[in-house]
């Protein structure tokens, strides 16, 4: 019996670093050109999801805020791009990986599957494809310090 109670305080001690660990992800990430800056956090689910905080150039050439006009839902075009939401239901699966998600391009209006991979402190390599993962591209996100 005092075997089972110290395998359990060991678990209960260990189970706030394993979720640390998936906590990694979350934070400020610039994407492979470093013209756009997101922010990844936690939702109340628990999965992680990511929206644009910065645009290297945030105005379109008349001067204003840039929009989501390549949306394919035609009521969304008008949106603007700062703050809008492209990253979401990424779970973290194990060790550095995280999987399930979803991700919008607003350059096309294409929203693909994705999954996502630390690699060290400070890279992301994230992956959108269609249907399998074989069918996609890769890319690789830096922290923002």
């Amino acid at each position: 019996m005092k075997h089972i109670l110290i395998a359990l305080a060991l678990i209960a001690l260990c189970l706030p670093l394993l979720a640390q660990k998936a906590d990694d992800i979350t934070g400020e990430w610039y994407n492979a050109t470093k013209i756009t800056k997101l922010q990844i956090y936690k939702t109340a689910a628990g999965s992680y999801a990511g929206k644009i905080i910065w645009l290297k150039d945030p105005k379109d050439a008349n001067g204003k805020p840039k929009l989501d006009e390549k949306n394919p839902d035609k009521k969304l075009r008008d949106r603007g791009l700062m703050n809008l939401v492209i990253l979401t239901g990424l779970d973290y699966k194990n060790k550095n990986n995280y999987e399930g998600g979803r991700i919008y391009d607003p350059q096309s209006g294409n929203t693909y599957k994705c999954k996502a991979e630390l690699v060290g402190e400070n890279s992301l390599k994230l992956r959108g494809y269609i249907g399998v993962s074989l069918i996609g591209r890769t890319e690789i996100w830096t922290r923002a310090k």
